[in-house]
């Protein structure tokens, strides 16, 4: 099975990364001579992505500026502004006249750098039936998503202890993604779906160590 839009959270503030961000976009940030958001472009296109959808909020005019084509590399892209920062599940809500009906698409941060291989990702995910399936690592700073052997999502942020996702969503709420999926999971357990994915590299740009490490050593 295809899927052939991205939809690329590019609508943060960047608060960690500070001074750099006061006047530009965190995914607008450049490492290796091109804007982070490109990375992640480059990923979705080899994967067979063949629209862009990407959340503006914090100087959304340098998006115009970097993409003034409206385009990268022959892919469109459309921006869909947030005057309100809505949150990520929030900004998912926000575009929900841009998908099709029963269209699924991929949900990728903007601010990440990594190679991971995205086939298994979407396999698992029609293979499961499942209404989400998260892309999910065995290592790193945020341990708090439960998996069962059959590759349903069982709790996150140790919350629980044991209708599709757009309908669960309010227009212009401010809302994380987590509260909606925790909802499903009680609902029915075999809603939210899982695949870890450790293989290749990992970079999230949250920090200006961080930052500076990936300059300085490029890509």
């Amino acid at each position: 099975m295809q899927i052939n839009t991205a939809f690329i959270l590019g609508a943060g503030l960047g608060t960690r990364l500070r001074p750099l961000t006061e006047n530009m976009p965190k995914p607008l940030l450049p490492i290796g001579g091109r804007p982070i958001i490109t990375y992640a472009m480059e990923h979705l296109r080899i994967e067979g992505i063949r629209r862009f959808i990407v959340n503006t909020h914090h100087c959304a005019e340098k998006y115009t500026e970097a993409f003034p084509e409206g385009s990268w590399q022959g892919i469109p892209i459309t921006f869909r502004h947030e005057p309100v920062l809505l949150d990520t599940a929030g900004g998912i809500k926000n575009i929900e006249d841009l998908i099709a009906q029963d269209e699924r698409i991929l949900v990728y941060n903007g601010d990440i750098i990594t190679n991971l291989p995205l086939a298994p990702l979407i396999d698992r995910h029609f293979e499961l039936q499942t209404q989400v399936t998260l892309a999910l690592r065995s290592s790193g700073p945020l341990l708090n998503v439960n998996i069962d052997s059959g590759g349903f999502i069982c709790d996150m942020r140790h919350t629980l202890n044991h209708p599709g996702i757009l309908g669960r969503l309010s227009p212009g709420h401010v809302e994380s993604i987590v509260g909606p999926l925790l909802s499903m999971i009680q609902e029915n357990p075999q809603s939210v779906g899982g695949v870890l994915l450790n293989e290749g590299y990992w970079y999230d740009v949250g920090s200006l160590a961080e930052f500076e490490r990936l300059t300085q050593r490029g890509l």
